[in-house]
């Protein structure tokens, strides 16, 4: 099952709110191997109250062992919005019956029609399947076996260090292409793209970290250190090549966040994310601004970046200047602007070998 109409990081919020080794989970699994079954709604809301019948207001903390006792009656639970309180239990819930379900057990039934009424999150717990299947708003999602997700997790982890060790050679290419004044719209275009599906995969796999809780942490570090700056990346790649200087990279990069997968694979998307005209000779050489390059150089602040690219306009003007033209840029010492040329240097001789490797 997917997630329907639902921002990702609501998505990974909900899913950590129920992930093993959280007290919510604890009690979840307890009914689980108990197989009682249980309903349980997150939020007590005005749209709730029109919907709720009968059962008792006890308003006690949650406790794992609460849940489970409270489960083996037949009615639902309600907590507060945090899950910290048992707000009402043995609870019949009564929601529109017009409400659109494609679902054929009474309990699901109900709990899918609950929350797309109220968008409140609903857990219904199987007593017959021993699933946990999760609904909000317009959208279900059947948490997964353990050993299932972590197999899942790992091979989305071999296919991200490969995608990553691709984009890794696009960057050097690109890279020493713009100090040789030789880069097109072609080679940004590809670039751009493996970072959207890099950024896809990684978005990906933090659903499994989520989903896994506790067990997802090794996942989680490794998933850190391989993605540390991509995004960053991406947004100093975007301010480099934006058609214009009213384009946000910010909205830039989200706004490739929404094109669907099939139309990532086509130059035109990124070209028109990136303010071209659709007409543009994706073979035309274009020039970078040089905040790209100039962001590798070790402490040197961003503010300083942008005045350099300010007063000189693009990378290939950058490399050409000496240490006495640097100096003249506000907050440029002549130590700073020593160490910005020698900087440089060295950048374009790490990119030039490693792009042989």
């Amino acid at each position: 099952m997917q997630w329907k109409d639902e921002n990702p990081i609501v998505m990974g919020e909900m899913l950590r709110f129920v992930a093993p080794g959280t007290p919510l989970r604890d009690g979840i699994d307890n009914v689980l191997r108990a197989k009682t079954g249980g309903l349980i709604v997150v939020g007590f809301s005005d749209k709730m109250k029109q919907i709720v019948d009968g059962g008792f207001s006890i308003r006690t903390s949650f406790s794992p062992s609460n849940l489970y006792e409270l489960a083996k009656m037949d009615g639902a639970i309600i907590l507060n919005n945090e899950g910290q309180t048992i707000m009402f239990a043995n609870v019949q819930l009564m929601p529109d019956p017009t409400v659109v379900s494609s679902e054929t057990g009474m309990r699901h039934r109900t709990a899918e029609r609950v929350a797309k009424q109220t968008g409140n999150l609903v857990i219904a717990i199987s007593e017959r399947r021993n699933v946990i299947t999760l609904y909000k708003g317009n959208f279900r999602y059947v948490l997964r076996d353990m050993g299932v997700i972590l197999t899942k997790a790992n091979q989305a982890m071999q296919t991200l260090e490969k995608y990553k060790l691709v984009l890794d050679q696009g960057i050097t290419n690109l890279g020493a292409l713009e100090f040789e004044d030789l880069a097109t719209l072609r080679e940004v275009v590809q670039v751009m793209r493996r970072i959207e599906m890099v950024l896809r995969i990684q978005s990906e796999i933090l659903n499994y970290v989520n989903e896994l809780g506790t067990e997802g942490r090794l996942i989680q570090l490794q998933l850190t250190e391989l993605m540390s700056n991509i995004e960053q990346e991406a947004m100093l790649l975007l301010k480099d090549y934006k058609k214009t200087e009213a384009l946000n990279p910010q909205m830039m990069l989200d706004k490739m966040k929404e094109v669907s997968s099939p139309e990532l694979m086509e130059e035109l998307e990124i070209v028109k994310v990136l303010g071209y005209s659709a007409k543009t000779k994706l073979d035309e050489v274009i020039y970078p601004k040089g905040y790209r390059i100039l962001y590798k150089i070790p402490r040197l602040p961003m503010m300083i970046i942008e005045q350099i690219v300010q007063e000189f306009g693009q990378l290939n003007e950058i490399v050409k200047i000496t240490p006495k033209e640097i100096v003249k840029v506000n907050g440029v010492g002549e130590v700073r602007a020593q160490q910005i040329k020698e900087g440089l240097n060295r950048i374009q001789e790490q990119l030039f070998f490693d792009r042989h490797i």
